[in-house]
């Protein structure tokens, strides 16, 4: 039996934990809400002037003052999403051979090696983009693209015009360089913890290696791959030096993933010093509380899904 004195220790020491828990809870919210309020209040003189049509507009002229986020809104998610679908197969593919297929003196080195590639600075990759896959990518990769993919009735539009090297497609395969670390990381250690007691009576069955990993490994873990998945997505939305570098930073509106373009993140790195009006600023800022939201969406949504194949599971 506890005396009353150990006993009302812990309940003490329970109370004070849970004080500080919250607390440290409530400060992420409360952050949160500052940030909100900082740029909405930041971006009160563009919301007045351009009211939903910045959201429609593609025009930036700052001289003439006149502001429009279509084109960093399209640049923004047109990266993300198309740097996202090549990373998550080859992500995939890293994370099932390393838990799969990898022998065992050869998966350390790779875990390290991975490690380290999300640890390497986004400037390192923009410059990398920039003076070495940029050149290569213009004279061997997108001339080809441009003569077999170009003249395409339904996908010819997004492989056309003059092989520049930097443009939103450029910007999209250096981005998911970047993330596929982080998406190959996450899955290798969900796939780590199937159980193999699952993946040996699969086997038992008469069950292939690909039906094993298929119908076994990837619905256990499916909450965690979805996971890893949004956290690759969350960094590809918000990346800014890379694609600064590679990406163009041209204010133009194209239906070709070879020509240059802009993002949100982008856009403020590059002008927010340059900015010598009011308005100016003003327009930055929403550019940066439109990120804001936009990151609030995807992250709402990826928990709701993640909730809802979690309950299901």
């Amino acid at each position: 039996m506890l005396d009353s004195k150990r006993l009302t220790l812990y309940r003490y020491q329970d109370s004070t934990l849970r004080i500080i828990s919250t607390a440290l809870a409530a400060s992420l919210l409360i952050l949160a809400f500052a940030i909100l309020v900082q740029l909405h209040h930041a971006s009160l003189e563009s919301l007045k002037a351009f009211q939903w049509r910045f959201l429609s507009s593609a025009a930036w002229d700052p001289v003439a003052g006149n502001f429009g986020a279509l084109v960093p809104i399209l640049g923004t998610l047109s990266t993300a999403l198309i740097a996202l679908l090549i990373a998550l197969p080859l992500s995939l593919g890293i994370a099932v051979f390393l838990t799969e297929l990898a022998p065992a003196w050869l998966k350390q080195p790779l875990r390290i090696l991975i490690e380290l590639l999300a640890g390497i600075p986004s400037i390192i990759y923009g410059m990398w983009g920039l003076f070495v896959f940029a050149p290569l990518f213009a004279d061997y990769v997108q001339p080809w693209l441009i003569e077999h993919l170009g003249s395409q009735p339904w996908i010819g539009p997004l492989f056309q015009g003059a092989p520049l090297g930097i443009g939103i497609l450029t910007a999209s395969i250096v981005l998911s360089i970047m993330i596929i670390p982080f998406i190959a990381s996450v899955m290798r250690d969900v796939f780590g913890v199937v159980p193999n007691l699952l993946k040996e009576s699969a086997y038992a069955l008469g069950a292939t290696r690909w039906e094993v990993i298929w119908h076994v490994m990837l619905p256990y873990s499916r909450v965690g791959v979805i996971g890893g998945v949004i956290l690759g997505l969350g960094r590809a939305l918000g990346e800014t030096m890379a694609v600064a570098f590679v990406i163009g930073n041209a204010h133009q509106l194209s239906s070709s993933l070879l020509m240059p373009g802009s993002s949100i993140a982008s856009t403020l790195a590059n002008e927010f010093t340059e900015a010598t009006s009011s308005l100016y600023n003003a327009a930055l800022s929403e550019l940066g509380l439109i990120l804001f939201g936009i990151t609030i969406i995807v992250l709402t949504v990826s928990k709701l899904m993640m909730k809802k194949w979690q309950g299901s599971r």
